[in-house]
């Protein structure tokens, strides 16, 4: 077999491959996604039949129970119903006891007033169920009784009584066994059909409503499908052919000329030696360059996914001086490096500069509460003490102005605590846990291991620390049901660590929704240039958090 031969034969055999497995796999595709529609909407046409058989019988019952005329509107002589049904309160299917077998569903109610017996006009669920819509030609929508008789007429037997027509399929099965079935069966015809079933939710009345269409209908489409794809698979195929022709011709020439060379050497005529070696190193060049732009290309693909990725710490090693692809590769790289860097410093700067805004503003505010409303409180304390004479009114204003005074000191404090100024952050960590301590069971512990003299902790770390440990505490008791919080704030010659520990029902990180909580203690964690590592476990929730000593 020449190499031609054998060219043709791999590339048509693959193309071919190619086709088939295509067109097979479009098809499969397309029969999957037809077969999953037709049973969805099926199953929506079956839902909404149910639905209103069910909300219509139950309708029926509750104005049958309503009624107070105790008269009975069926004919004895016609539906024969026993002693033990008669006694029976409820919504029972007469079918069986109809002397005609004819479809018939009844209430009955027994009191101290008499019995009542009522048949439901049947042509109410006749009219549901013969609806069209979506049902295609050899659709149909029909109930059955737990005996496996037919309770509604078959569009296909309309001159059948249904009670005649025996209906033991496997979906009907499942239904009574309360499996809500959908696939193709085969239907009391013995034709496949799509077909969805499902029990009617009606106290002592045992009865399935099924939804179905015939398979041959549904699959018109499929056939069609598979008509066009065989055509267009032949089509393609043949163009193949003549394609792979034309190519093999291309690529078999330049080795024909190799091989009419080498002949002309085995006959001992070197005449034709430079043709030969020309021949022979250009096809030798040719896959020799190729390999090693195979490798050059692998590797520069390699680093333009790892910088796609932002990878940024990954090399590249030029190929050679006039390796321009991979000199703009690293260029890109620094370039995305330096603009990442200016892109974070900015956006901690920003977070930085709102977040200290917002402490200023607490800080105003803060002050405007204590020097500006403080003062204006403690004269008006003084006033009533001095003014006021009757006794009774004067300790209850009193008492109003103190606990409007405690009020605003607290909401002070809130907003910034005096003590971070004049104290550091360890004595206002410790008022803070104190004053927790008094409207809460829970035990809180704090540790101040905080250097007291020659503190290197700035204003802006020790505000950002308050903050953080505000968030976990809130956080703890308000979601964590914990019984224990333990709090360190230790202060080294190069960081400082804030250490939280509770003992709560803990979170998923990778599932929980963070909230803003969270959110805001990374951020301002991260405008401190710090770092955080979060331990969510149950009964060992941790948070460590280290922060630098600012020069």
């Amino acid at each position: 077999m020449n190499i031609k031969t054998l060219i043709l034969i791999i590339i048509n055999s693959l193309i071919a491959l190619v086709i088939v497995v295509l067109s097979f796999s479009s098809y499969k595709q397309f029969s999957n996604v037809l077969n999953d529609r037709i049973l969805l909407q099926l199953n929506s046409i079956k839902t909404l039949k149910k639905n209103q058989i069910e909300h219509l019988i139950k309708s029926e019952w509750e104005r049958f129970e309503a009624s107070e005329l105790f008269n009975q509107n069926i004919d004895s002589a016609v539906i024969i119903l026993s002693d033990s049904i008669k006694n029976r309160n409820g919504i029972h299917d007469f079918t069986p006891y109809h002397v005609n077998k004819k479809t018939t569903i009844g209430f009955i109610s027994n009191s101290k007033k008499g019995r009542m017996i009522k048949v439901l006009d049947y042509s109410k669920i006749k009219n549901i169920l013969l609806e069209r819509t979506g049902m295609g030609n050899s659709g149909e929508s029909y109930l059955v009784g737990e005996d496996f008789q037919m309770r509604s007429d078959s569009r296909f037997y309309p001159n059948r009584t249904p009670y005649t027509i025996s209906v033991k399929t496997e979906n009907l099965q499942n239904a009574f066994k309360g499996i809500n079935g959908r696939g193709v069966f085969k239907d009391y015809r013995g034709i496949e059909v799509y077909s969805v079933s499902s029990l009617l939710e009606v106290p002592n009345l045992k009865m399935v409503i099924l939804s179905e269409i015939d398979v041959d209908e549904v699959t018109i489409p499929l056939k069609k499908l598979r008509e066009r794809l065989i055509g267009l698979t032949l089509a393609i195929f043949l163009l193949a052919v003549m394609l792979s022709l034309f190519l093999t011709r291309i690529i078999t020439n330049p080795i024909k000329n190799m091989q009419k060379s080498l002949r002309i050497m085995a006959e001992g005529d070197y005449s034709q030696t430079n043709e030969f070696i020309k021949n022979s190193n250009e096809i030798k060049e040719m896959f020799d360059a190729l390999a090693n732009l195979k490798v050059s290309l692998q590797g520069a693909v390699k680093f333009s996914d790892d910088i796609g990725k932002m990878n940024l710490n990954t090399d590249y090693q030029l190929k050679s001086p006039n390796d321009l692809l991979g000199k703009s590769l690293l260029a890109m790289r620094d370039k995305l490096i330096e603009f990442r860097n200016n892109e974070e410093n900015t956006r901690i700067k920003s977070k930085r500069i709102l977040v200290n805004s917002l402490e200023n503003e607490r800080s105003r505010l803060s002050r405007e509460l204590h020097d500006g409303i403080g003062p204006y409180l403690t004269s008006l304390k003084h006033y009533i003490e001095n003014k006021v004479e009757d006794e009774s009114k004067k300790i209850e204003m009193k008492k109003i102005v103190d606990d409007t005074i405690s009020e605003i000191r607290l909401m002070s404090n809130a907003l910034m605590p005096a003590s971070i100024n004049d104290f550091g952050i360890g004595v206002t960590l410790t008022n803070f846990i104190e004053s927790l301590k008094k409207s809460t069971t829970v035990t809180i512990v704090f540790e101040d291991l905080s250097k007291q003299d020659n503190s290197k902790i700035t204003k802006h770390q020790a505000i950002n620390l308050f903050r953080i440990c505000q968030e976990l505490t809130n956080n703890s008791l308000k979601h964590s049901h914990a019984k224990n919080i333990r709090i360190t704030l230790s202060e080294f010659d190069e960081f400082i660590s804030l250490f939280y520990f509770d003992d709560g029902i803990g979170f998923d990180i990778n599932n929980v929704k963070l909230g803003l909580g969270i959110m805001n203690i990374k951020e301002r964690v991260e405008i401190c240039n710090g770092t955080i590592t979060i331990n969510p476990k149950s009964e060992n929730t941790t948070f460590e958090i280290e922060l630098p000593i600012e020069i």
